[in-house]
């Protein structure tokens, strides 16, 4: 059977405007169609995507440790430089960050390409916090370099190190790069994982700052947690802010794992950053400013995050069991509002929850960070098109996400500093998306993903099977109302059942059915569904034009196996059949059906002879 389904629905008229902490459930599915293509497969983990002079693809494969261009016509792939420097030995480090003069291939003679990577540097000496010495961190370390584009070869050549020795770990190095507008490089650098998971027993140093007689030693480490702002030759600008009464590479601090950075055409830099089990930021950079971390996650509001200094324990924090959930006893715990320095207040959050929100969601067996509420925001680009662009996009920010799979569009205010309608997600998919960049008409959208992972699965819970591993994809706007959208790609669609129901009755259950049906939603899906059914965060919308589209037509007996088979997702089919039948009749309400005299018996082969036909399709 041809699978007419549209990628993306909501009902953004019925929508409440997002404020800067929402919760998930505050998010909808976008409405505007696309059509995807897969571009280019087999690229070892493609990191930074960038749109070139050349109007080709420039991506840099970060375990490769390869630059590439793609033509976005065809996918074919040109290899500029192999780079048998980089060293990646872990899931975030090698080729990272990718930035081309604005002069490139204008004929001035500044052809220059930039990129930073993770390197072995023995004669630096070790990582004092890496103390053991077969660790493939003891002399890991980071460089910035130059590269000059020969058009004649095709090639990357002539390397220049404008700055080594920056700080690298096992865990969090961010490595995003952007030239600005005022012609200065800006480069990312987390604060390396510490206080958690396999790095717990380090202490955050995103709050610590160089001093003189570091910088005059050409010693990095406080740069950790910061985005720096270097001269073109790696130099400290003149004009950098002085902080704490030094003035060094450092532009702004206090972050965890900023993975994006992009400047609007005004000059606003906007960054996102990973949070911990809450609060992604999406923030704008000034000068000298603190954004908190790891004192606050987010804004400063007490909610659902404590900074636990592990290295503090009175225990030995050796001889602890590092927990995100359960923190021990023996280490100290702050409040947010119990630090009290001047700070930097997020644009807005992905996501802020209640501190009794239940970080343990069974849906993801234990690997409870897919089902927290952050999204892993890897990059950001603006989306201000000086043309026609996608309608209602204009004066837009758009993050890729990781665990989520997918892209957020946060709609601007006017003046670029807060939010003005709800947020939107796209492309929902069993990938990990790394970087975007745009057409210059700003039409097509194209998205590198991770080679492998793990992520949130389509029917909830969590997948390590990517679906487009190592890949770029292209998403293109169609011009077409949602009603009339193409098919898309089928690898991104959650498709129903298979048999589509001939005109049968209407469906038929009760009101009383149906508030069986919430007590039953509410103890087995609000959590992947979102409590109004068109949070699309953790499951698909089932509510709204997502499910009309998805649904319409169908039977009530495909709805209930697929239910059965598939739902909870930690444990299809364990429900009695009666909660099935029940949870149906309330979403079946939610989208307008009216309750009648009968309930809605748990029989597929009954429910086979009744149609969806919800209000969203009338």
């Amino acid at each position: 059977m041809k699978r007419h389904v549209a990628l993306v629905f909501a009902l953004l008229s019925m929508a409440a405007p997002a404020l800067a902490q929402d919760s998930p459930d505050a998010v909808v599915a976008g409405t505007v169609p696309f059509e995807m293509k897969v571009l280019a497969t087999g690229l070892e983990g493609p990191w930074e995507l960038t749109w070139g002079p050349d109007n080709y693809l420039w991506v840099t494969e970060r375990t490769a440790g390869r630059i590439d261009r793609i033509n976005p016509a065809d996918g074919s792939k040109t290899t500029l430089i192999d780079i048998e420097e980089v060293s990646a030995p872990g899931g975030q480090d090698g080729l990272l960050g990718l930035a081309l003069h604005p002069d490139l291939l204008r004929g001035t003679g500044n052809d220059y390409v930039y990129t930073a990577y993770t390197y072995v540097d023995d004669a630096r000496g070790a990582d004092p916090v890496v103390t053991d010495p077969a660790s493939p961190y003891r002399f890991l370390y980071t460089k910035i370099v130059r590269l000059t584009y020969d058009a004649a070869t095709d090639k990357l050549i002539d390397p220049v190190d404008l700055i080594v020795g920056l700080p690298a770990s096992s865990d969090h190095n961010s490595g995003r790069m952007k030239i600005g507008p005022d012609g200065k490089l800006y480069y990312t650098i987390g604060d390396g994982g510490k206080d958690q998971l396999g790095n717990w027993c380090q202490p955050i140093e995103a709050q610590r700052l160089p001093t003189a007689d570091e910088l005059a030693a050409k010693d990095f480490i406080a740069y950790q947690g910061k985005s720096l702002r270097l001269d073109l030759d790696g130099s400290i600008p003149a004009d950098n802010p002085q902080i704490d009464g030094v003035v060094s590479h450092i532009f702004t601090y206090g972050h965890r794992n900023m993975q994006g950075i992009d400047f609007a055409p005004d000059g606003t830099l906007y960054a996102s950053e990973q949070g911990p089990k809450t609060d992604d930021e999406v923030n704008i950079l000034v000068p000298g400013g603190n954004f908190g971390w790891p004192h606050v996650a987010g804004f400063r509001d007490d909610k659902a995050y404590q900074y636990a200094r592990w290295k503090d324990a009175t225990t030995p924090c050796e001889q602890l069991q590092f927990s995100d959930i359960t923190i021990d006893p023996s280490v100290p715990v702050e409040d947010e509002t119990s630090w009290t320095e001047p700070m930097q207040d997020p644009l807005a959050t992905l996501f802020t929850v209640p501190s009794d929100w239940d970080f343990t969601d069974p849906v993801c067996k234990g690997v409870d960070f897919i089902c927290w509420p952050t999204v892993a925001a890897s990059s950001i680009q603006t989306y201000m098109p000086t043309g026609e662009g996608i309608p209602g996009w204009e004066n837009s920010l758009i993050v890729t996400t990781l665990k989520r799979g997918s892209i957020y569009r946060l709609p601007l205010a006017a003046d670029g500093k807060s939010l003005r309608g709800p947020i939107e997600r796209y492309f929902q998919s069993e990938n990990r998306f790394r970087d975007v960049a745009l057409s210059p008409d700003s039409k097509t959208i194209y998205v590198a993903t991770d080679p492998g992972g793990l992520a949130e699965a389509l029917a909830g819970g969590t997948t390590t099977t990517m679906q487009n591993p190592g890949s770029i994809l292209v998403f293109s706007y169609t011009g077409k109302t949602a009603s009339t959208t193409a098919p898309t790609s089928e690898a991104l669609m959650v498709v129903p059942g298979e048999a589509a129901a001939a005109a049968g009755l209407p469906p038929s259950f009760t009101a009383a059915q149906a508030d069986r049906g919430k007590i039953a939603y509410n103890a087995n899906c609000v959590s992947c569904h979102g409590q109004n059914l068109i949070s699309a965060t953790y499951g698909t919308p089932l509510a709204g034009e997502y499910f009309a589209g998805n649904w319409n037509g169908k039977s009530v007996g495909d709805l209930y196996r697929k239910a059965h088979d598939t739902m909870p997702p930690s444990r299809p089919g364990t429900l009695p059949a009666s909660d099935y039948a029940d949870i149906i009749a309330y979403v079946l309400s939610v989208n307008g059906l009216a309750a009648g005299d009968a309930e809605l018996p748990p029989d597929p082969a009954t429910l086979d002879g009744m149609t969806i036909i919800t209000g969203a399709a009338q």
